[in-house]
């Protein structure tokens, strides 16, 4: 496995949407807010790999 690439598209409640960055005609999918770093907001640019989550610009 790689490490994908996305950004979070929206915020609701406890719970953000990722869409995938490097991959073409990705859907957002759901995740919950407290597996992301706390620094997360809509936009952030996120790199995840089995699970966990960092911001990186």
């Amino acid at each position: 496995m790689e490490p994908h690439d996305y950004v979070v598209t929206d915020i609701q409640g406890d719970y953000a949407f990722l869409k995938q960055t490097d991959t073409e005609n990705a859907e957002p999918f759901q995740v919950a807010m407290a597996l992301l770093p706390p620094e997360t907001d809509v936009n952030t640019k996120l790199r995840g790999f089995m699970g966990m989550f960092e911001v990186f610009a």
